[in-house]
């Protein structure tokens, strides 16, 4: 098994990834095709960069990535059409990215592990109900969406409630992932828009302090 993973490690180096989690968006990309020449998009939790090339890669010159996370991200190699935030994104809208909405949102973002694995599943799946909650906000109608969740009690919730706000739903394992991973991707299509009463009715305790908006491994 180790010799797969460290295949995952060198590809990524020989194509110039930040990280081998490149792969995963990739395969996700060619199985459900979330990303479009000339889409604008949200990277949620980009550090260190890797899925946000992909991204820029995908749309073109003539669309836009734009890349948040609580870490830098280094700028050098990245082209010209990505913008980089160091920022909580629960604390900026779509005016501060630019001002038009999303055609996707992406997010790889985990929390800090803590080597108690019930405890980092429901940090995860709250930091996703997080970013469902500001889709209204950021994505456009008939947008798209990607999320990394750890399973856990309330991963079936969590894909649930995204079924419910989306026309269509899923979850998978790309094969870029560690086989003794509990990381899931969750991937919409078709944003139906949210009422106020989705978001008071959600599961989405706020995660505690130094929770937030961030990769983790990648």
């Amino acid at each position: 098994m180790k010799e797969v993973q460290d295949h995952w490690f060198r590809l990524a180096k020989e194509r110039g990834y930040r990280a081998r989690s490149a792969f995963k968006l990739l395969e996700l990309q060619e199985r459900h095709k979330l990303i479009h020449r000339g889409d604008r998009i949200l990277d949620a939790g980009a550090a260190p960069g890797s899925w946000t090339q992909v991204a820029a890669d995908i749309v073109g010159q003539r669309g836009r990535v734009e890349a948040v996370d609580f870490k830098l991200i280094d700028p050098r190699g990245l082209p010209p059409h990505v913008g980089l935030h160091q920022a909580d994104l629960r604390t900026i809208s779509s005016e501060t990215l630019g001002g038009h909405l999303f055609n996707a949102i992406i997010s790889d973002m985990a929390p800090d592990t803590s080597g108690v694995p019930m405890a980092d599943a429901a940090i995860s799946c709250r930091l996703c109900n997080e970013l469902l909650d500001r889709c209204r906000a950021l994505l456009r109608p008939s947008g798209n969406l990607l999320m990394k969740v750890f399973e856990g009690a309330d991963y079936p919730e969590l894909l649930r409630r995204t079924t419910g706000l989306f026309n269509k739903a899923g979850a998978c394992k790309p094969k870029a992932s560690r086989a003794e991973s509990v990381e899931m991707f969750i991937w919409a299509k078709g944003f139906r828009g949210v009422n106020d009463a989705d978001v008071a009715d959600a599961p989405h305790i706020r995660p505690p302090p130094g929770a937030g908006w961030s990769s983790s491994s990648r």
